[in-house]
């Protein structure tokens, strides 16, 4: 007949071995963790942008975001795309880290937003074709917003000479 240890002690060393399991993973688990936090990233939105309307859009864009987004810490640039057959503007906002980018203020943010709305609003009231936008809370309403991982920057192609 074979002893068995009593059943509390069963579970101490159960409890004892995932423990372990978990403090020998917990290194690269917090490793992993720090790259999604550490490395490039890219911020992604699409936004609403009748083809009518796109000038006052990239007016509205560099009287608010362009120098808000100068002045953050971890900004790297951004592109402003334009997709004639959705009628929508693409941004692709580069962040030297997610981290940085995430630390931004809610509410620098919505205090930015609040001044992009109002340029467009204003930009918009000087298009008679658009002036239904202009009365619009959010002219060019938020489509998609996301963030994509920056693995490697392509140089651009040299000229060839005559």
């Amino acid at each position: 007949m074979t002893h068995r240890p009593p059943q509390r002690l069963a579970t101490l060393l159960a409890a004892l071995c995932l423990l372990c399991c978990v403090l020998v993973s917990f290194p690269a688990t917090a490793q992993a963790v720090g790259a999604l936090t550490q490395g490039p990233v890219v911020e992604q939105l699409r936004v609403k942008v009748p083809a009518g309307a796109r000038g006052a859009w990239l007016q509205a864009e560099e009287q608010s975001w362009g120098p808000w987004l100068q002045r953050q810490d971890g900004f790297l640039g951004r592109d402003l795309l334009w997709d004639a057959e959705r009628e929508e503007g693409l941004l692709l906002i580069r962040w030297r880290s997610r981290r940085q980018w995430l630390a931004i203020p809610a509410s620098e943010i919505e205090a930015t937003q609040a001044r992009f709305e109002a340029a467009a609003r204003r930009a918009l009231s000087h298009n008679p074709g658009e002036r239904s936008l202009a009365r619009a809370a959010n002219p060019f309403p938020l489509v998609h917003a996301g963030e994509l991982e920056w693995v490697a920057l392509t140089p651009p192609l040299e000229e060839e000479g005559p």
